[in-house]
């Protein structure tokens, strides 16, 4: 069961102290406390964890501060989509609202190799309007022997380019609790130039005390993407453990399945759960077609494959594209095969344009059918 309050309660109030008060004798109900501090109002949601089923709603409804009270029936009590659950599901970072009706693209390197692709890469994206990129730092392989990142060392002169050139929020892996603290320090050094998400990796989906550190920092927002080879339920999950230790602020990412079903792409991709995660829960839905798809092969109509499976996964609903793109995909350090041209990247964005726009008729038509049917 969670009880929102009223906006702008005041931990010290006795009213509050009331509403505690009682819940503390409830027997078998522990209470955990979550507060979102916004521009204008702070959000206070308490969390009743235990046998709530004997609770009445109509009587905790009508308890001091209370504004409304949701019955949980599902597994993600934090990041679900309940009954009655008027909850919202967007926040806003660095001025960028990410929510389950938005959607913003995130081109850019898999891996940081030097300053000047870096700068390239985000002066291409100012000049298509763009705030947001992908920039790794820290690099997870399959290999010891392969290229791990060029880690904190890299991290002032990506933060410096992207208050240049204007982006807001920046897409980057951690492996580690200590790459925290590195991306603090580079950020305070650079005077906040930008912003960043913090990933969650595939390989690290089910790595819980990284989850649970990550999740008590309320910082930055985090995306966390889907294990490649778990279920679509194990790593909702996962999402859950970041949500439950106070960071609400999380993307759920779709990267494609490990599994030779797929192929010849790398993963067989998995973008139909786009709506899927959008009904289950309230975190917006990202999509990563180059892991997906993992090469630059086109159709006998001229649209690379990449771009078809973008495709599908807008007009299904995304709400964040994660995209690699290189400009020299042969001297990239990660993924090369996989990096679209920067040549591409006009044709790219309009072509995600035409996509959004069927989606967004989609959801009219829907719409326009109800109505007459109401």
């Amino acid at each position: 069961m969670i009880l929102i309050l009223v906006p702008n309660t005041r931990p010290e109030s006795p009213e509050y102290r009331q509403l505690l008060a009682y819940l503390a004798n409830l027997p078998g109900i522990t209470t955990r406390i979550h507060t979102e501090i916004g521009a204008e109002q702070t959000l206070t949601e308490l969390y009743l964890i235990g046998n709530t089923k004997a609770l009445s709603t109509e009587e905790i409804s009508i308890l001091p501060c209370v504004e409304r009270v949701v019955r949980i029936s599902e597994e993600y009590r934090v990041l679900g989509r309940h009954q009655n659950d008027g909850r919202s599901s967007s926040f806003e970072y660095n001025g960028v609202l990410f929510s389950q009706d938005s959607l913003h693209v995130f081109a850019g390197l898999c891996a940081v190799d030097t300053i000047e692709h870096v700068e390239i890469m985000m002066k291409a994206l100012r000049a298509e309007g763009q705030v947001c990129t992908r920039m790794g730092a820290y690099k997870p392989r399959t290999s010891p022997y392969s290229f791990q990142g060029h880690g904190k060392n890299c991290l002032p002169y990506v933060f410096d380019l992207a208050g240049k050139y204007g982006i807001k929020v920046i897409a980057m892996e951690i492996t580690h609790e200590g790459h925290l603290e590195e991306i603090r320090t580079a950020l305070h050094q650079t005077g906040n130039a930008t912003g960043v998400m913090l990933q969650i990796g595939t390989r690290n989906t089910q790595n819980f005390e990284l989850l649970k550190i990550v999740g008590r920092q309320q910082t930055f927002p985090v995306l966390i993407k889907r294990g490649f080879g778990i279920t679509l339920d194990e790593s909702l999950n996962a999402a859950e453990y970041l949500a439950s230790e106070g960071n609400r602020k999380v993307i759920f990412g779709l990267r494609g399945m490990k599994t030779n079903m797929g192929d010849p792409h790398r993963n067989f991709v998995d973008f139909a759960h786009v709506p899927v995660v959008k009904r289950l829960t309230r975190m917006p839905v990202c999509i990563d077609p180059s892991h997906s798809v993992g090469t630059r092969a086109d159709s006998p109509d001229g649209i690379l494959d990449i771009m078809h499976a973008t495709a599908q996964g807008v007009i299904a609903g995304a709400n964040m594209i994660l995209v690699d793109f290189h400009p020299v995909p042969s001297k990239a350090l990660v993924d090369g095969p996989q990096a679209l041209l920067m040549k591409e990247l006009p044709q790219y964005l309009e072509d995600i344009q035409i996509a959004r726009e069927a989606y967004l008729k989609r959801v009219e038509l829907v719409k326009r059918y109800r109505q007459e049917q109401d």
